[in-house]
């Protein structure tokens, strides 16, 4: 797998023009498809496999791409390029192939990068909230009359899918930091929502994530403009460095009364946005002032592209959220079920803040799964305190995702933290039934992590209306 290139290589000079005939291994991820969903749309020859039919592949075979099941070196057929996810192996017979043949093989970073090299790029970065402000960016364009290109982390009920090639040169794009390939992208406005220690098993310390995001800043070029949110002591103190390296524009966004454009947020239903402009009431349909800072980024980005600010306010009433970032997933007995994708201290501080919000003087019922074992051991306490706002606080198994086990890390390091409503629960029925004896009428049940906890919701509105509690 290549690795993200030095910011003064070539790699901006790559159009998907010059990639010529693309062929996708592991086309069906969300991140591949989304790059090839943009390619198809644009004329370029894209081919793709999967080791499993996905139902994402039959939209890209209608939409003219050749698509097939299962790995082996012929599909690569005339291929120029090759774009290899992250999760392929390097034994994978059609990434040896493709080596062998001396093809060039692009990290999914680099072919996104060539997709939009022509355009005005809009690139969203930060610890958090990445695939929600790409989304609100993409709505509010949308919504101002605008249809920009875009490509984000996330299905998005508004927009109907996670990509699309749009009709103006604007591209908006998630900027991943977690292996250091938002280092590929030559972006005109880039976002930083926040900037925190995290994906330790990449960088190793926190020094070098934030060494990461000068290197993402430095890429701006000098008609260029950081968008950071004030309120965010990483972010801010990016924004200074990059205003003292006086090589491009910032722009600040948060409560802060030094930001440029100022969120005012007294709750739901009280939201509005100050800049040198005037005042401008916000009808937010998502919880939380994360999402309200969020709304805040979306908005200056807006303005950078032209957007009357009234329009732009208007049109963010449009976006009702991202899949899993406190997605409602049904109710029974009065009790409502949510999903939030949260798996930073943060992240889960954040959706619960939001849930408390929603639940109002009812409680508030969590279930929380762990993800990735080096995580688990870094934030241990963190999770745990940030857990305890719950009333209820089960924990399920670490999710290994990519990683093997590691000697002396389990779940039991966030429940020795945890109050007296928090405790580690088995998987499947016992998780489930906790849960529903757990909750009464009006309130709130979440579901918490980037693993296979998103699954639990379904069984969690099955179960409140009389259904079996969970395999």
């Amino acid at each position: 797998m290549t690795q993200p290139e030095d910011p003064n290589s070539g790699t901006a000079a790559r159009t998907g023009q010059s990639l010529g005939r693309v062929h996708f291994i592991g086309i069906g991820g969300v991140g591949m498809s989304a790059v090839a969903r943009i390619m198809v749309a644009r004329g370029l020859p894209v081919s793709g496999s999967d080791a499993k039919d996905l139902p994402v592949m039959a939209d890209l075979a209608a939409a003219g791409a050749r698509i097939c099941v299962g790995y082996d070196a012929a599909n690569l057929a005339d291929a120029q390029s090759v774009v290899a996810g992250s999760a392929i192996r390097p034994d994978n017979p059609e990434l040896a192939a493709a080596r062998e043949a001396g093809l060039p093989v692009l990290h999914r970073s680099e072919a996104l990068a060539a997709a939009m090299a022509q355009d005005t790029a809009v690139t969203v970065a930060g610890t958090h909230g990445k695939s929600t402000t790409t989304s609100m960016i993409t709505v509010l364009l949308q919504g101002a009359g605008l249809d920009p290109s875009f490509a984000i982390g996330a299905n998005v009920p508004a927009l109907g899918v996670n990509a699309a090639s749009g009709s103006t040169p604007i591209f908006v794009a998630e900027a991943d930091e977690s292996d250091g390939s938002f280092l590929n992208y030559r972006p005109q406005i880039a976002v930083v929502t926040n900037v925190e220690p995290d994906h330790l098993d990449y960088y190793g310390t926190a020094d070098a994530v934030y060494a990461s995001f000068d290197r993402f800043t430095a890429l701006l070029p000098a008609d260029g403009v950081l968008v950071a949110c004030a309120d965010d002591a990483g972010a801010r103190a990016l924004a200074l460095r990059t205003l003292e390296r006086g090589t491009t524009r910032v722009v600040l966004y948060g409560t802060s009364e030094d930001a440029q454009v100022v969120l005012h947020d007294g709750g739901p239903g009280d939201v509005s946005i100050s800049t040198p402009a005037g005042r401008f009431p916000l009808e937010l349909h998502v919880p939380g002032r994360h999402n309200a800072l969020n709304a805040a980024a979306a908005f200056a980005v807006a303005l950078e592209l032209g957007v009357d600010p009234a329009v732009a306010a208007g049109a963010l009433a449009h976006f009702t959220g991202a899949s899993r970032r406190f997605e409602f997933k049904g109710g029974g007995r009065g009790v409502r079920v949510y999903d939030d994708y949260a798996h930073h201290p943060t992240e889960v501080r954040a959706a619960l803040s939001a849930a408390r919000s929603v639940a109002g003087g009812h409680k508030l019922h969590v279930l929380f799964q762990p993800h990735l074992f080096s995580r688990t051991r870094e934030f241990a306490a963190e999770f745990a305190a940030a857990l305890n706002a719950a009333d209820t606080a089960l924990v399920l198994d670490i999710y290994p995702a990519r990683e093997d086990p590691i000697p002396g890390v389990s779940s039991q390091l966030i429940a020795a933290h945890l109050g007296p409503g928090g405790r580690l629960v088995g998987p499947g029925r016992e998780a489930v039934q906790s849960l529903v004896s757990a909750a009464g009428n009006g309130d709130i049940v979440l579901t918490v992590g980037a693993g296979d906890v998103t699954s639990y919701g379904p069984l969690i509105v099955a179960a409140l209306n009389g259904g079996a509690p969970g395999a």
